[in-house]
């Protein structure tokens, strides 16, 4: 029986977390990148300095994040996009994405939410619910209960809207 040592195992699990790092370095430098783009390089931008905070909580390395700086000049057009949802228990969800094509970031999240019986919302139609200041999070001004069944499906469905590579955060006002 092979692949059942000590070794396979340290493997398996190494390439897991592996895998787990790639995809948030994947979005943290993408982040730092569409900031620096704004900024045109200038690392005193108050857009940029909070992407490279945010990634290095992440524990991104400090290679990572000048390589992506130096790239946001050569980099495609790398937009940020908001979409509108309404999840389980009619929980209002904003879900915030970086992507070179709409299109494709669009079809993705719209796929996702039809698997799980969603769908998305037209603009303004869920923001209502949240204050946003650019450059921070959305913070929900009106929060609402959901049924343990319900609060299942959300967290079911938030985990594979973020396992999409273009999407950054999704942001709920379910309590």
């Amino acid at each position: 029986m092979s692949g059942h040592n000590k070794w396979s195992k340290i493997k398996h699990k190494k390439e897991k977390t592996d895998a787990q790092k790639s995809k948030i370095f994947g979005k943290m430098v993408k982040l730092i990148q569409v900031e620096a783009k704004k900024a045109q390089g200038n690392v005193n931008s108050p857009g940029l300095k909070a992407a490279i905070e945010k990634a290095k909580s992440f524990n991104v390395p400090n290679d990572n994040i000048d390589r992506a700086i130096k790239k946001s000049s050569e980099a495609g057009a790398l937009e940020q996009v908001i979409y509108e949802a309404y999840g389980p228990g009619g929980c209002a969800m904003i879900i915030e994405a970086l992507t070179d094509n709409k299109n494709r970031a669009n079809q993705e999240i719209k796929t996702t939410l039809s698997r799980h019986g969603f769908s998305m919302a037209a603009p303004g139609s869920a923001s209502w619910a949240f204050s946003h200041n650019p450059g921070e999070d959305w913070i929900p001004t009106s929060t609402m209960q959901l049924s343990e069944e319900d609060g299942n499906k959300l967290g079911t469905l938030i985990d594979e809207l973020e396992e999409s590579d273009e999407v950054q955060d999704v942001f709920t006002n379910a309590e």
